[in-house]
């Protein structure tokens, strides 16, 4: 038996197979803190790693728990580490990952009584957690812990163990054979779902007398490439992937025409709106207007949260189960359709890269950040992780960035949380220390959370296996994502808010210990990077951008294009070289579709 309360819940969670932790120190969540260091001098299987921030350790469980299919876990202490910890835990929730916080709080006994930093803090959890709960003695703490765990796996999102103070340092009780107390087990329940025969047939005829089939994959297809890939060649279909199921379909597919929307390819918003028949694999894509028009088609969704189940599109069969059993047995219930549709689809989808390649090699003021993540994607080691900020390095990862069958890549998906990259990137590296690892980040998100993780890899680097872990700053001195949404929305862009304080990226890892390569030359974009991925240590990669490069939609609404006229028009500082850079994008693409080059 172990000796206190929080030495009992560090032994809880190494039983229940949770080995890495990310978290922050603090006196709310002091007796732990202390449990884990008598814990690590013991010899115990777990590893806890201290960022530099609370929010940092929530983004590194989530990510942990993305990159391994695991529960993640953070620690945090009370009032202000507790909150710091929402941004994380909320991305866990809008992206389905399943994460174990362990919160400090206050004694007790002065719950209640406005102590400092008391915080009600399972009000403050309520909506961003599927299950939070306080600790309120010894003989409850294993109930708390199993169904913390238990529900995070089975609801796929935050669980919260709240641990007051005193409750920390408490003997641990063996559990008593009386009313009132609980005693459970460890071990998950079965996920492999899969619908009846009545269902799968059901969906079958749905699929089977279409013409023009589209797939839309997400997440929740990770792990059923293979399936996924047998229905796409039953069915003739088309595939499109989400940007968190990019992975799942390897970026050489040449029917697989990547990401749809803003962030999308031509070929998947011409797919979504021309097939007669869609099915949705794992996936609660949000955007309505890229969907088929009502009406169109008819649509099967296949999904392990029933939550998800019809409520994007019009579906008229829903399959609850997970993507890899569902598919397997949906197959055999398919017919094996013609692959006109397939080829059309490919052959718009090679047409596409090629032109996209072209508009990423037109020249910019210094450089064009499109040509950095084509050269990047040309490079990406057969086994790298890359993850990517919400701004518009989300935008050149979607365009560009092809992943391979044994390739990683993710970002803060339903949050969109500008600071994520950074703290996935190392969630992927600590998770897998021998495999590569790529943080895409653009200056504003650098400054605001990715200075701090880099801390975190000068303390750690030497610790993996394999050093490779590059940091490509995509420098353009602006908060770019934002400027262009501005623009859109018909305002013109904002210095005041915009303009990112400039500083040597590349200089601030050499002082720590790291590698700094600065590029401001197109040309030595392929060699810097070559330079980067054969370094002995972890480097920072600065590249001067463009910040008027246009991230052009495959497809522009007429409210776009007329909202970033009026921006323009009403007086944007960039004006000049927005419609230049926009006139060059422009012309590669009529290049591209004419057949010629921009040197012809």
């Amino acid at each position: 038996m172990a000796t206190s309360v929080s030495d009992f819940i560090i032994d809880r969670l190494i039983a229940w197979d949770l080995h890495h932790w990310y978290g922050y120190p603090g006196d709310g969540i002091g007796g732990f803190d202390g449990a884990m260091g008598r814990a690590q001098d013991e010899g115990k299987d777990f590893t806890y790693v201290r960022p530099t921030h609370e929010e940092e350790a929530a983004f590194m469980a989530t990510a942990h728990a993305k990159f391994t299919g695991e529960v993640g876990v953070c620690v945090s202490t009370s009032g202000p580490g507790a909150i710091h910890l929402m941004n994380g835990l909320y991305d866990a929730k809008g992206d389905n990952a399943p994460v174990v916080a362990i919160v400090g709080q206050q004694a007790r006994v002065s719950l209640g009584s406005e102590f400092q930093q008391e915080i009600n803090l399972e009000r403050l959890f309520a909506d961003a957690a599927v299950f939070v709960q306080t600790v309120a003695a010894p003989m409850h703490a294993q109930l708390v812990v199993d169904k913390a765990v238990r529900m995070a796996k089975a609801n796929r999102g935050p669980a919260v163990v709240v641990l007051p103070a005193d409750v920390q340092t408490m003997d641990m009780e063996e559990l008593a054979v009386e009313h009132f107390v609980s005693r459970t087990g460890i071990g998950y329940a079965e996920d492999r779902l899969r619908p009846d025969d009545d269902a799968l047939a059901r969906a079958a005829e749905v699929l089977n007398s279409g013409e023009k089939v589209a797939m839309l994959v997400g997440q929740g297809a990770i792990g059923a490439t293979d399936e996924v890939m047998a229905v796409a060649k039953r069915l003739g279909a088309g595939v499109i992937t989400t940007l968190l199921g990019k992975q799942v379909v390897p970026g050489d597919v040449d029917f697989h025409t990547q990401q749809l929307g803003l962030l999308g390819s031509r070929p998947s918003y011409d797919m979504m709106q021309k097939c007669d028949t869609l099915l949705m694999v794992g996936t609660n894509y949000p955007y309505g207007e890229f969907m088929p028009p009502t009406g169109r088609a008819r649509a099967v969704q296949i999904d392990l949260s029933p939550r998800h189940l019809g409520i994007r599109y019009p579906t008229e069969v829903n399959l609850w189960g997970d993507a890899k059993t569902t598919l397997a047995a949906l197959q055999s219930h398919l017919s094996q359709h013609e692959t006109g549709w397939q080829e059309k689809i490919a052959d718009e989808n090679r047409a596409w890269m090629k032109e996209n390649t072209l508009v990423a090699m037109t020249e910019a003021d210094p450089i064009n950040p499109r040509r950095v993540f084509v050269s990047l994607n040309e490079r990406l080691p057969e086994n790298a992780i890359i993850t990517c900020d919400a701004g518009s390095t989300a935008d050149w990862y979607g365009f560009h960035v092809e992943l391979g069958p044994n390739q990683m890549g993710n970002l803060s998906g339903r949050m969109a949380s500008m600071l994520a990259a950074m703290p996935y990137a190392l969630a992927g590296k600590f998770a897998h220390p021998d495999r590569p690892v790529v943080c895409t980040i653009g200056d504003g998100a650098f400054q605001m959370m990715g200075m701090n993780g880099l801390l975190t890899v000068k303390r750690h680097w030497r610790e993996w296996s394999n050093s490779t872990f590059v940091v490509l700053v995509i420098d353009n001195g602006d908060l770019n994502q934002v400027s262009w949404e501005m623009r859109e929305a018909g305002d013109p862009r904002w210095d005041t808010a915009q303009l990112v304080e400039s500083m040597d990226y590349a200089g601030y890892a050499e002082l720590l210990g790291l590698k700094g390569i600065r590029v401001d030359d197109s040309e030595k974009i392929d060699g810097s990077l070559d330079e980067a991925f054969a370094a002995d240590r972890p480097v920072v990669l600065d590249v001067r951008c463009d910040r008027n490069t246009p991230p052009l939609p495959a497809h522009i609404a007429f409210a776009q294009a007329k909202g970033l006229a009026e921006s323009l028009l009403a007086g944007d500082p960039e004006l000049g070289q927005v419609v230049k850079q926009s006139s060059r994008a422009t012309a590669a693409r009529l290049f591209a579709r004419m057949g010629l080059t921009s040197d012809d």
